[in-house]
């Protein structure tokens, strides 16, 4: 089953993308991921975006929809994948449906006041990668799991967030419509509890493979 996965940042994507795959057997293929790894291996295409990214300069919609055309084509996304992270706007989605047949597209709609409230109180540990929320932490500042001091990521500040769903909205979430209109749009509630959501996905997931 080919799977895209939609939503505005901090509405649980990578978590239920991550439990969906383990389940089917299916890769998930996030666009940030296999860009550098195209650039890393140095491919024919790597090097073309491996100029753009030295130059500062967005990588352009043919050339990432030419390393996506590549990783859909390896062995392991033969029985279906998810993709997160892409398409981010229309042109790319229709540059997408030249190269892949979707199945459906999961929406996770969570309200903006609610995500900023869920990612300005994020606190991470760089050690270990855990995660926390201030909302349970009470007076702690440090990691449970190996007692490193516990920070607030840059992108996790209120203005920042802010201005990372101002992007989403303008340019992301027309694909909203875009996959509605064509009968793929599958949208949860991501205020739900993670588990709720995840079953729910599941049941959807069912009735369509």
């Amino acid at each position: 089953m080919n799977i895209i996965f939609l939503g505005p940042p901090g509405a649980g994507k990578g978590t239920q993308a991550q439990r969906i795959c383990d389940e089917l057997g299916i890769p998930q293929i996030s666009t940030g991921d296999i860009l550098r790894r195209a650039v890393k291996d140095e491919t024919p295409v790597g090097l073309k975006a491996k100029e753009y990214m030295e130059a500062g300069k967005l990588v352009p919609d043919e050339i990432l929809v030419e390393i996506i055309r590549d990783r859909l084509a390896q062995d392991d996304c033969k029985t279906g994948y998810i993709l997160d992270g892409f398409p981010r706007t229309v042109p790319q989605a229709e540059a997408l449906e030249k190269i892949a047949d979707i199945d459906v597209v999961v929406e996770l709609a969570v309200d903006d006041e609610a995500l900023i409230r869920r990612l300005s109180g994020r606190r991470v540990c760089l050690k270990c990668g855990a995660t926390y929320h201030v909302s349970t932490l009470g007076d702690k500042t440090t990691c449970d799991k190996c007692g490193e001091t516990l920070i607030q990521r840059k992108d996790d500040n209120a203005d920042t967030v802010k201005n990372r769903l101002e992007v989403y909205h303008n340019q992301t979430a027309p694909l909203i419509s875009f996959y509605s209109g064509k009968g793929l749009l599958k949208s949860f509630d991501g205020m739900q509890d993670i588990n709720a959501v995840y079953a729910s996905i599941m049941q959807v997931l069912g009735n369509r493979a």
